[in-house]
């Protein structure tokens, strides 16, 4: 059974272009609740989550909520093992494959059917799982012979239609999304989004960040609210997002 916990964890994230005396100074002026501060190295650092304990399991369709800057896309990396947290524990049991930046690993200058290997090696599939899909991402990507030529010859609607159909391809136990995405026109977005919908329900557990009230109220039985790095509220969709449509009315 996949599940994740995370145990009072905190991530703090180092600024290292903040240069000069006076825009330190405005930087850590911005600073709300002492999210900004100032560490003994003299780099200013966000401190972008704080004390967030929180378990999801096996069934749990998870929506992340809260405004920009809440923390959701940030806990998202946290739980892929991206950002190690600076405070607290992380557990992981089962396959967890972030979609977060879908082109991640593609190589300008390599095929179209190169990049499957790529993309695929570093969503962690083997040898054997690209090779048997291969065929399959080509007929989903409607790509054609393009897949012979190298992508830094393809418009950016087909970058992201190849590397969308890499990235699904994948089997994942424990699924983790950010937003939704965007791949072209609108007959290949409802192929899209069917999709998607299959690799969500053969996942144990799905967490999905986006700001879309309708997608998660759709998708989640679960919504997780995210305020300047803390929980909010976790409990049912409905509930949550109906604490959450309140506050922000």
């Amino acid at each position: 059974m996949a599940c994740i916990e995370l145990k009072d964890v905190a991530l703090d994230l180092p600024i290292y272009d903040v240069q000069g005396r006076s825009l330190k100074k405005k930087v850590l002026r911005m600073g709300r609740r002492n999210r900004i501060a100032e560490g003994n190295d003299g780099v200013v650092v966000v401190r972008a989550l704080n004390g967030v304990t929180v378990r999801f399991e096996s069934g749990d369709r998870i929506g992340l909520i809260g405004h920009n800057g809440a923390g959701k896309s940030t806990l998202l990396r946290v739980m892929a093992g991206i950002y190690p947290p600076t405070a607290g524990t992380v557990t992981c049991e089962g396959k967890a494959v972030p979609l977060l930046d879908i082109s991640l690993g593609m190589d300008d200058n390599s095929t179209g059917m190169q990049n499957i290997r790529l993309r695929g090696l570093l969503l962690g599939m083997s040898d054997s799982e690209i090779k048997a899909k291969t065929q399959e991402i080509a007929e989903f990507c409607e790509l054609g012979d393009y897949l012979d030529l190298p992508i830094r010859t393809y418009s950016s609607g087909m970058r992201v239609r190849l590397a969308f159909a890499i990235s699904t391809a994948v089997d994942a136990e424990i699924l983790l999304l950010d937003e939704v995405i965007g791949v072209g026109d609108a007959s290949f977005l409802n192929k899209a989004e069917a999709r998607l919908a299959d690799l969500r329900s053969r996942a144990e557990i799905v967490v999905l960040a986006t700001h879309s009230n309708k997608q998660i109220s759709k998708v989640c039985n679960k919504a997780l609210w995210m305020e300047r790095g803390r929980i909010r509220a976790f409990g049912p969709v409905d509930d949550v997002m109906a604490q959450y449509e309140a506050a922000t009315a």
